[in-house]
Parts: C-alpha cells; sequence; structure tokens
C-alpha cells in the first residue's frame, strides 16, 4: 500500500504551474515582473491555490505511478519470465518481450498511468498558458533584445524532419508550438516530481562536468539546451567563461533568454541544429548535453558527434548526459519498458538511440571514450569523451 504523504505530496513544494490569471501582464505594460504571490527563490508562485492543488495532485500521482506502482510491474514480469522457464536477469529480444508483457492487466496499468498523467499535466499548464497567450508572448518580445546575455533567433531556418516529433507527448514539440519553452520548463518541474524547483539538479550536474586536463575552460556549449537551466547552471560554475546554449526550438531559446535575464544571468543563446552549429573548428573547451541523444534520430546523433569534434580544441571535453557505459542489460521487463516508451510516451528515438555504438562513434571521431568515474557492478555511469591529438 501507499502512503497518504506519498499520495498527497507537498503542496508547497508543487508551485510549478504558470498562473492563469494575470501572469505576465506587467511585463507585457512595460518590463516589471509581476508575481502575485511572490516567489520561491528562483520559482514563481501560481497565484491560484486551483492551480497548485491540481498540479500537486498530478505530481503526487506520477510519485506513484513510478513507484509503487512501476514496482508491481517490475515484479508481475518476473513472475511471467520465470512462467515461460526464462532468467529475468538475462537478456532478451524486444520482440519477444513485447509478445510475453503487452497484454498483462498490471504491466499495462502502470503503462497507462504514466502516459495518462504526463497528457493530463501536458493539458493543464498548456490551457494556463494560452490563457495569457498575448501577456506571455509580449513578455518574450520585451526581453529579445535586452541583456545581459544574446539570444539568436532564426525563424526561416529548415527545420530537419526528426525535429518536429511531439517528444515525450509535448503538445507541438519542441519546434510547433510558440510557447514550448515554457511548457517544457514547467513540465518537466512536474516530471522532476519537486527535485528541482530551484534548478538545483542542473546546478549539480554543472558541477560535475568535468574540465580539461589544462584547466583552461575560456568557452562552453551546452548542445540540445532545452529550456537552459543546465546552460545557466555552467555560466554560474565559470563566470569568465562565454557559455552558449543551442537548440533547434526557438520557442526554447527564447523562453530560455527570458528567464536568464530575469536571473541575471549573462548566459547567451542560440537557434542553431546541434549537426550544424555554425561554431569555428575548435572553438569550444567543453561541449556538454543533457537529454538530447535519446531525443534525436540515429543518423542524426553520429551527425552530432561528428560535428561536437569539430567545433572542440584538441584535449576539449565532451560530456553528454544520456550516453551511458555500460549498458544495462537488456531484460524482458528492460525491452518492454523501452518499447512502451517509445510506442505511447512517444520518446520516438529511444531504441536507435539504445541500439547506437557509440564507443564506435566517439573512436571513429577521434575522442577518447571511457566512463566519467568507476561505477558499481551492474551500474552504468554517464560517458566522458577527450578529444585527441
Amino acid at each position: 500500500m501507499f502512503s497518504r504523504r506519498k499520495l498527497i505530496g507537498s503542496t508547497v513544494m508543487a508551485a510549478s504551474v504558470l498562473p492563469s490569471l494575470g501572469w505576465g501582464k506587467a511585463w507585457a505594460k512595460g518590463g516589471v515582473d509581476f508575481e502575485p504571490r511572490g516567489a520561491i527563490g528562483k520559482l514563481e508562485r501560481m497565484p491560484s491555490l486551483d492551480l497548485e492543488s491540481r498540479d500537486d495532485f498530478n505530481m503526487s500521482y506520477r510519485i506513484f505511478v513510478n513507484g509503487e506502482l512501476r514496482k508491481a510491474a517490475e515484479k508481475r514480469a518476473v513472475e511471467i519470465l520465470k512462467a515461460n522457464g526464462m532468467d529475468p536477469t538475462a537478456e532478451v529480444p524486444l520482440k519477444q518481450a513485447v509478445a510475453l508483457f503487452e497484454s498483462d492487466p498490471i504491466l499495462a496499468t502502470n503503462m497507462h498511468g504514466y502516459v495518462r498523467g504526463q497528457q493530463i499535466m501536458w493539458s493543464q499548464i498548456r490551457d494556463a498558458l494560452y490563457a495569457n497567450g498575448d501577456a506571455l508572448m509580449a513578455e518574450m518580445e520585451a526581453a529579445d533584445n535586452t541583456g545581459p546575455g544574446r539570444l539568436e533567433l532564426n525563424p526561416r531556418m529548415d527545420l530537419p524532419a526528426y525535429t518536429k516529433e511531439e517528444i515525450h507527448n509535448q503538445p507541438g514539440g519542441y519546434v510547433g508550438d510558440e510557447f514550448a519553452g515554457h511548457l517544457y520548463y514547467y513540465g518537466t518541474n512536474n516530471f522532476w516530481m519537486g527535485h528541482n524547483y530551484q534548478d538545483e539538479m542542473h546546478a549539480s550536474l554543472a558541477k560535475g562536468t568535468p574540465i580539461p586536463a589544462d584547466g583552461k575552460v575560456k568557452r562552453i556549449l551546452d548542445v540540445g539546451c532545452g529550456d537552459g537551466r543546465l546552460t545557466m547552471a555552467l555560466q554560474d560554475r565559470f563566470p569568465d567563461a562565454e557559455v552558449w546554449g543551442i537548440d533547434v526550438g526557438g520557442p526554447m531559446v527564447r523562453f530560455s533568454h527570458m528567464r536568464a535575464n530575469e536571473l541575471g544571468n549573462k548566459a547567451n543563446y542560440a537557434q542553431r541544429l546541434a549537426e550544424d552549429t555554425k561554431f569555428p573548428d575548435g572553438h569550444f573547451d567543453i561541449v556538454t548535453s543533457f537529454l538530447l541523444f535519446h531525443e534525436v534520430s540515429g543518423a542524426a546523433n553520429k551527425k552530432i558527434i561528428a560535428e561536437t569534434a569539430r567545433i572542440l580544441r584538441t584535449g576539449g571535453v565532451f560530456y553528454p548526459g544520456d550516453i551511458r557505459a555500460p549498458y544495462v542489460a537488456r531484460t524482458g521487463y528492460r525491452q518492454f519498458f523501452n518499447w512502451w516508451n517509445t510506442r505511447w510516451n512517444y520518446e520516438v528515438w529511444m531504441l536507435e538511440h539504445q541500439a547506437t555504438n557509440y564507443e564506435q562513434v566517439f573512436t571513429a571521431n577521434g575522442f577518447s571514450y571511457a566512463p566519467s568515474f568507476k561505477p558499481r557492478p551492474g551500474d552504468s555511469a554517464t560517458v566522458l569523451g577527450v578529444k585527441q591529438a
């Protein structure tokens, strides 16, 4: 059984959705931030207890689905494998795993609960955004040409087909909704289940980012920067460096720039392709990313790694957050999980990501390839690549 505390969650910590009434109006009238219920550090509070409570409930439901319901699904998968004379810890072909599990009601309930909760989350946030569309757009427009950081938009850029998918069911994806940055930011606050309202997770990622052996860090690039939080955290860690965040989504970098300005962060943002960054050869000391490579096609991820090799200097560090080594064993449950996440949660490129031999791609482009730390047996670690001479 689940506890009441796990189900109900913390109302105070759930202040993560845009207000549905009045948010941004003061910016539209003259550039003064409007916080009807104040702020908690970096996070503006919602002006409505109704919105706060609905998001709190949705987040608590997510905790239950990802926790106790997920455990029940994993237990059921083990039972099914054993009933079929199979080792639950052994690797299982994808098609066989799907055939074994897709009709089981416990596994289906876990899958259904996750996806429907995700869809409800996006819907309520999007409704709040569009209720204030004019004011929100005016706020972004007012920030476009202000600093301390720079913003570059390329609205006529030719977008590859793979960039137009609605990854994890986000309405419009990263390029098809003018408020994609807002959607992603507040949606992932819910996704991280109350652990990133002050960007603390991104601050930890920035703190753990390796630096070149010679200690020189003058320029940093965050590829596929999304809502810009890792970019800002890197700027905070390296205040004297020139830090850029790029993303194919114009609305993503537009939101990132606006928020960076509000927080007094001088990070720069540009709408550019990760496989065609337009930066000079050998320009950066560090290139990093957080959740990029499982959200691009298998063909694109190889091009992105080649481009990263071009723009990094010799000895420069490549630190992508979702390329891990060694791979986690593809057990029956793991295979099924990845299948439904691809099919129903619309992580379109997840299976291609997992099928990519990244060690081969790294070494073919002149990178070393090694775990960034020594993992415990059965665990995996993020990969660190260093550009060789």
